[in-house]
């Protein structure tokens, strides 16, 4: 099984003082590498932590894959992003997309109150691993 990460968790294990950093590294230690993302997850922790060379590392050395090609999937990211406008962030829609390319997979966030209104493929919960 695969599993897609979202933003919050990276952005909190890379900050100790981050209320969910301890449970982000434990998340982080319980799941094998590879964990699939996408550039836009990449580029929102980038800026929230200030730490883009360490991001890029953990792409350069496998531990995140990209999982998602936007201009493959443009159509379906402007679709995800009508239907739930305005509370769907861009990255969002890319992590919804790519829980509907694997189907087993579960999404690793931080962002509950979101991920449980998203639907993928219409109609389907999208499985995730949150606190």
């Amino acid at each position: 099984m695969k599993v897609i990460l979202d933003t919050g968790p990276l952005a909190a294990l890379m900050n100790r003082r981050d209320k969910w950093h301890v449970w982000a590294s434990e998340a982080f230690g319980a799941i094998p590498p590879p964990l699939w993302t996408c550039e836009a997850v990449l580029t929102e922790a980038a800026h929230l932590t200030g730490r883009p060379a360490e991001i890029a590392s953990k792409v350069a050395s496998g531990v995140l894959r990209i999982g998602l090609h936007v201009a493959q999937d443009a159509e379906r990211l402007e679709r995800l992003l009508t239907q739930y406008a305005p509370r769907m962030d861009f990255a969002d829609a890319c992590v919804v997309r790519m829980s509907e390319r694997f189907a087993a997979c579960k999404v690793l966030t931080l962002d509950r109150r979101d991920f449980v209104v998203y639907r993928r493929n219409g109609r389907e919960v999208i499985p995730l691993i949150a606190p």
